[in-house]
């Protein structure tokens, strides 16, 4: 599909979701999707404030505007535009060969020589890590997550190039930290895109830098995601192991964030995929416990646990283990609050699911309908994949002729981003 991505690109850069830029320049948040898809175009009057909005010059944002499908990725210093291959693999094949470079990098010893003079300034540290914090804000704010790669992906090269250079104990484990941290995120990115093995290579490298800094909350949460992966793809005892990791990981770390009651949380979701009840109840009650914590519990960046989305979790847990007389109450209050689209779309689907257990086909269709209208305007691989997850549910109910339509365009979904 033509996108204009450079356009959106620029919005999320500027910190606006969709609708907060809609809402800024008095239009539909449906409105501003049809401009970023490229299938309709601002009308004159409009473009003044869209330009002020993004921080454009006119001339600028007229480029932006007739410029669609454009979206280039950068491999080294070369850029590759999307017609010269497909944009996906190209995003893939060179980040893996970053990742090679990259975990080569890790592995040699600590060099002795002391950095340049003036080569790293005190500052320095803090700029890193305040970057960071805004490349985790840009992409929770971002519709399209996959915008954000050309972004990240400078980054993660500057990175390399200061691997390279890193000299000494303090210089090895704060690139080390680094890594972790910028190597979570683009694990993120292909984890949105369904592309379940390289989000999982991204994070088992942030996993080995976090251990080699000794940045244990950092490396306990690499862990969790790197278990969601498993989770997600049907090897539950694959992301048991990895859990069990992360909890004796989380031990070692700041008691103050709330780092091991994530970890239970993701642990609840897997008892919950093999039945057991049980552990399902006591790994949920340790989550909760985060919300006795005091003061900042997470960083807004790798870490954004904060029990917010314990209704979500513990509704779905519920709908995983066939108790729909719990899950009804706890994902119907969870929708009734103000959610991202993402968080929507998978209460929505367990709502379908719900549906399905019950055998009430007009819950399904309703609930299934809003999360594909999600899924068409984020394109974002996670809502697709708990769509699909939801075809194997609907089994028993192809006599009603919406079923097998909707069928179809749940099939329909990109499987990869």
């Amino acid at each position: 599909m033509a996108r204009r991505r450079g356009l959106a690109g620029h919005r999320v850069a500027r910190g606006y979701s969709q609708e907060e830029f809609a809402t800024a320049i008095g239009v539909a948040t449906s409105t501003v999707v049809r401009w970023e898809s490229g299938r309709s175009a601002p009308r004159p009057y409009q473009r003044p404030k869209m330009a002020r909005l993004l921080g454009l010059s006119r001339a600028d944002l007229d480029k932006l505007l007739s410029s669609v499908n454009t979206a280039t990725v950068t491999s080294g210093n070369t850029p590759m535009s999307a017609s010269s291959g497909d944009p996906g693999e190209m995003r893939r094949r060179d980040l893996l060969g970053l990742l090679t470079t990259t975990s080569a990098l890790l592995a040699l010893p600590e060099s002795p020589v002391a950095a340049s003079p003036g080569r790293i300034s005190a500052a320095a540290p803090q700029a890193e890590e305040a970057l960071a914090d805004h490349l985790w804000r840009v992409y929770g704010l971002a519709d399209d997550k996959h915008t954000l790669y050309p972004v990240i992906r400078r980054h993660l090269g500057s990175l390399t190039e200061d691997m390279e250079r890193a000299r000494g104990h303090t210089g090895h484990k704060r690139v080390g930290t680094r890594v972790a941290d910028l190597y979570q995120l683009a694990g993120e990115l292909f984890f949105d895109a369904r592309d379940n093995a390289l989000s999982a290579h991204c994070y088992a490298l942030a996993a080995s830098a976090a251990k080699e800094a000794r940045a244990y909350d950092l490396w306990a949460c690499a862990l969790t995601r790197h278990a969601y992966v498993e989770l997600y793809a049907g090897r539950a005892p694959s992301a048991a192991s990895l859990l069990s990791a992360a909890a004796r990981v989380a031990r070692r770390g700041d008691s103050a964030l709330s780092t091991r009651h994530w970890v239970s949380a993701v642990q609840a979701e897997v008892h919950a995929a093999v039945g057991d009840f049980d552990a399902c109840a006591r790994a949920l009650d340790a989550a909760e416990e985060v919300r006795a914590l005091s003061g900042p519990v997470h960083n807004g960046g790798w870490l954004r646990f904060d029990g917010s989305r314990l209704a979500e979790e513990r509704g779905a847990c519920y709908v995983a283990l066939g108790r729909p007389d719990l899950a009804e109450d706890v994902l119907t209050s969870a929708l009734a609050r103000e959610l991202g689209p993402r968080r929507r779309a998978a209460v929505l689907v367990d709502l379908a699911a719900l549906g399905a257990q019950r055998g009430d086909v007009d819950q399904v269709i309703h609930y299934a309908e809003e999360a594909l209208a999600v899924a068409g305007q984020t394109r974002s691989g996670y809502v697709s994949a708990k769509l699909d997850g939801l075809r194997p549910r609907l089994a028993g109910l192809s006599a009603d002729v919406r079923v097998p339509d909707l069928h179809r365009r749940i099939a329909a979904l990109p499987s990869s981003a």
